[in-house]
């Protein structure tokens, strides 16, 4: 069975990981990895990007520590690795999802007239 390489959680880097995160598609993977439960697919995630462009995506977070890859069949299950991040970063991913809603919130509510 193929492997693919996973940081450790003592191999992760605050500034890699922000990187990852700093990017609105690799932040929108996390989140929807954050609120679904189990693992997902790459092909069940809708993104705004080509394949080929999605897979760059799906390999930083994975190079960075954020997300686990692992093969089952032909496909690419993902998995947020909150309990590493959580431990190796206190608050980190509380902080970034909290933020996300943040903006989505802000972007889809009516402007407001003076």
């Amino acid at each position: 069975m193929r492997t693919l390489d996973h940081p450790s959680r003592d191999e992760m880097r605050l500034d890699t990981v922000l990187a990852a995160l700093a990017d609105p598609v690799r932040r929108t993977v996390a989140c929807k990895l954050n609120d679904a439960f189990g693992d997902h697919a790459c092909a069940t995630f809708e993104l705004p990007v080509s394949k080929s462009t999605a897979t760059y995506h799906f390999r930083t977070l994975r190079e960075a520590g954020v997300i686990r890859q692992e093969y089952e069949g032909t496909k690419i299950m993902n998995t947020l690795r909150k309990d590493d991040l959580d431990a190796r970063f206190p608050g980190l991913l509380d902080a970034v999802f909290a933020a996300q809603d943040i903006e989505r919130a802000e972007a889809t509510a009516p402007e407001s007239r003076d």
